[in-house]
Order: C-alpha cells, then sequence, then structure tokens
C-alpha cells in the first residue's frame, strides 16, 4: 500500500457525541456540593478505512468544577471542533490540536474528548495500544487511590475497611472543604485514627479555604498522618500555595488541581516553587499530548504527578491510564477509579484492579470495548432520538438535550 493510500485511510469520516447521564451509587460530596450522577460527553469518531474510535469528556457537577458544561461541550464539538477536524487526517494529531485551537479558544474539555477518540481510531487502525503512540509504556499498573467523600466518618471508615479486605485500594483521598475548618480537621482525624496507619491518606480541599486558614489548619491534618494536600487554596492564590509549600513540615506535600491546566500554569508554579505535585487530568489539560506537556514541564522542574480523574467511565480512565503509563518522573499513584462510582459502566470488561493497582489495558486504542446498548440505555437523548453528528464538515443533525428522567439504578459494581 502506498503511503498516500495508507493516509487516505486514516481521513476523518464522521464524528458523533452525545451526553450520558449515569446514576452514582452514592452521593459524592464535595466542598461546593454533592453529585448523584454524573454526566459524560462521549464521542464517536469514524475513520474512511473503517476503524472506529471513542473519546470521553466528564466534569465533576456540570459548570461547578470547571467553566465547561456538559452541554457547552456538546455544542463545541458539534458545530465548532468536529467540523474543524471532519475530512483530516487523524494521523497528524499536532495539526488537529491547532485546527481546533484556531475555531474555538479554550474549551479543553471538549477538545480533550475529541483528540481521545481520533487516537483511539488510529490505534486501532494499526492494531496497537495507544501508549506505543504516547511514547511508550513505563509501567504496567498504577497503584490506586479511593475517595472517601460521603461526609459521614463512621460511614468513611467502614467503606475504606471494605476496600482494604478487598485488597483494592490501600491510598485514600479525603474530600473536606463544605463544613468548618474545625469539623473537617476532626473529620480527617476520626478517619486517620480509625484506619490506625494501615492506609496513605490524601485530602482534597477544593479551593475552599484562604491562605491563613490552609496555614492553621494543614499542620493539624499532617499531625494525623496526610502527606499530600492537594488544592487547599482558590484557583488564584497562587501566594498563598507557595507559602504553604514554603513552610510544610514532615515531609508533607502540596498538590496544585485546579491551579494547573496548561503548560504555561505548569510554568508559572514551577518557577514560584508553589507546589511539590501537578495533579494531571486528561479532560483540564486539553487531551492526552497536552497532559504529557504537563507533565514535562513537571520533570523539568523536579515537581512529581498525581494521576487525577474527573470521574470518567471506564472509557476515560483507560485513556488516562495510557498516558500515565507513558510518564517519566516521580508520580504519587492514581484514583482512577470514577467506573467504581457508577451504577453501571459502558464498557463490556472494565480495567482489573489487582493488589491495590489498576492494570494497564493492552488491547488495541484504549484496550476497553464500549457497548452500544450503554450508550443507549444512559443517552440524554433517548427514545428513539439519534445523537449529534458532524459528517465532513456538512453541518449536524440535532438531537434533544434535556435531561429526562433519572435512570433507575442497577447493581453497584461488584
Amino acid at each position: 500500500m502506498t503511503a498516500s493510500a495508507a493516509n487516505a485511510l486514516l481521513r476523518i469520516e464522521r464524528i458523533e457525541a452525545r451526553i450520558l447521564d449515569i446514576p452514582t451509587i452514592r452521593p459524592h460530596k464535595f466542598s461546593f456540593g454533592a453529585i448523584h450522577r454524573q454526566s459524560p460527553v462521549i464521542v464517536q469518531l469514524w475513520l474512511a478505512g473503517g476503524a472506529c474510535g471513542f473519546g470521553e469528556a466528564a466534569t465533576i457537577g456540570g459548570p461547578s468544577w470547571n467553566e465547561e458544561s456538559p452541554e457547552s461541550i456538546l455544542h463545541a464539538i458539534t458545530q465548532y471542533l468536529g467540523p474543524a477536524v471532519a475530512g483530516q487526517d487523524a494521523g497528524r494529531f499536532e495539526r488537529l490540536l491547532a485546527r481546533m485551537d484556531a475555531v474555538c479558544k479554550g474549551n479543553r474539555f471538549a477538545k480533550s474528548a475529541v483528540e481521545m477518540a481520533v487516537i483511539d481510531a488510529v490505534a486501532r487502525s494499526l492494531s496497537l495500544p495507544a501508549w506505543q503512540l504516547l511514547g511508550g509504556k513505563q509501567r504496567e499498573s498504577l497503584p490506586l487511590a479511593w475517595t472517601l467523600a460521603s461526609g459521614d466518618s463512621a460511614s468513611d471508615v467502614e467503606e475504606a475497611e471494605r476496600m482494604l479486605a478487598a485488597r483494592r485500594h490501600r491510598i485514600f483521598k479525603l474530600k473536606i472543604g463544605a463544613r468548618s475548618p474545625e469539623d473537617d480537621v476532626a473529620h480527617v482525624t476520626r478517619i486517620a485514627r480509625g484506619l490506625d496507619g494501615r492506609a496513605a491518606l490524601t485530602v482534597d480541599i477544593n479551593q475552599a479555604w484562604d491562605g491563613n486558614t490552609a496555614r492553621r489548619c494543614v499542620p493539624q491534618l499532617i499531625d494525623e498522618g496526610v502527606r499530600l494536600i492537594e488544592q487547599p487554596v482558590a484557583q488564584w492564590n497562587v501566594e498563598a500555595l507557595r507559602q504553604l509549600t514554603a513552610s510544610l513540615p514532615g515531609g508533607a506535600l502540596v498538590m496544585a488541581d485546579e491551579t494547573v491546566c496548561t503548560p504555561q500554569d505548569a510554568m508559572a508554579l514551577a518557577r514560584q516553587g508553589a507546589c511539590h505535585v501537578f495533579s494531571l487530568k486528561v479532560a483540564k489539560h486539553g487531551g492526552l499530548l497536552r497532559t504529557r506537556a504537563v507533565a514535562a514541564v513537571g520533570e523539568a522542574a523536579d515537581i512529581g504527578w498525581y494521576g487525577g480523574t474527573m470521574l470518567e467511565t471506564s472509557l476515560g480512565s483507560a485513556a488516562s491510564a495510557h498516558v500515565f503509563a507513558t510518564l517519566p518522573g516521580t508520580h504519587h499513584n492514581c484514583e482512577l477509579f470514577g467506573p467504581q462510582l457508577l451504577v453501571n459502566d459502558i464498557v463490556a470488561t472494565p480495567m482489573e484492579v489487582r493488589d491495590f493497582a489498576l492494570q494497564l489495558p493492552d488491547g488495541p486504542g484504549f484496550g476497553v470495548e464500549v457497548l452500544p446498548e450503554a450508550l443507549r440505555r444512559f443517552d440524554r437523548a433517548r427514545e428513539g432520538l439519534t445523537p449529534v453528528h458532524v459528517d465532513l464538515g456538512r453541518g449536524t443533525t440535532g438531537a434533544a438535550t434535556t435531561p429526562p428522567a433519572e435512570a433507575a439504578p442497577a447493581a453497584p459494581p461488584g
């Protein structure tokens, strides 16, 4: 086959996008509220040669966490990003990103879903795992954290005990910031003492504290055994983040999350010495390639990385696992537990969790097979309506975006 014929097979032929509404197995509480369902946007993309790839962009609580919402992500993909890449050579990843940037500023979550589907489709067309297109894997598995976010200390300890007994998780992140700082410290203390040193503890304050509160309360958390402190102050408050990073006792580490979205953000934090760890999230950075760019800044600045989640299904989680597996530098585990928080997944076989670690899938693309019936079941535009699609830049066909009645919860994952 000639090079031109091979390139013709990689032409992007058609793109579809849809919003899913999937209930969670329990309320998941943050400093800014709680979610009872997750609404990822799923992109499906076909190449001229017949290969099909999937991408996902999930937000947490819609626009409560980020400027983008499921509805805005769907709109950006169908009206701007899809037409920008339709008909193009899918193998030219950076050129596709440039085309998306030219027609749509920002919208990193939407761009990440399209890029993810492109990489999955190209890898499948070559019968390769995606990690081979992302620099090559450096590890086969990642220690997997679980978030304790029921808001009740006793329930959280019981949940942690079940995870330890099943050998699924021995790293626990505690979501705090919704209550008074004193109540938060007491909550963490009860859990830490209940687990009695049998697990590693992280806290995520989700920007809820000001600098003075963080400097006063974080040492108390460290005294109880917490070793990783995620985003204690507002996204803009880099100076408070820097002061806390410079003053922490006992080998504890400050992790930036909302403050580090772009490679430029990463560079600014590195120059100011404002954190020890970057929380990497594929959607937040605008895709797999730009996640690698943020991680590269961290490696150059001796800043470690942590594999974060936006509570994706197994699709987005597998894509994240593929890129995390390729990253050099010091890592502080990952938290790709999103599928376990959902009443049902959208893939035939989820990634395996064994001996407290997530095992990297090695099949073609991201190594998971999306189930069409699962997409139909949770599609917000179900009842026979077709998903929004883009065909070679010739426009879109609409689909309803009004949320239907909540899907009936299935049994929690085993």
